[in-house]
């Protein structure tokens, strides 16, 4: 029975130190984890900028809002009209001058 015993206690510490040799015994973290702790990290930062464009954005608009800029930038369209249209406006007495272009 000792001698049973002492096998199995033996076979027990060759399998050990073997896994220790291999870095199977060592508790590590596994590359997965490691993974999404950096997918985590890249979020949170992406998320951090997102937020202060955001605020960038709003404040651009409150500005634009406030300072009557909303069309800025923008062309207005003139209507030319033709010499037909003005003669008819003319005669249907919308104009009180000469024509001005």
């Amino acid at each position: 029975m000792d001698e049973q015993k002492t096998q199995i206690t033996k076979d027990f510490e060759e399998k050990k130190a073997a896994m220790d040799n291999e870095g199977g015994g060592k508790f590590e973290t596994t590359p997965v984890i490691e993974r999404a702790r950096e997918t985590s990290e890249r979020l949170e930062a992406a998320n951090k900028k997102q937020e202060e464009l955001l605020d960038r954005q709003e404040a651009m608009l409150a500005k634009q809002q406030l300072g009557g800029e909303i069309n800025a930038g923008q062309a207005t369209e003139k209507k030319v009209q033709t010499p037909q249209e003005y003669a008819k406006s003319v005669i249907a007495g919308e104009h009180d001058g000469p024509r001005k272009e």
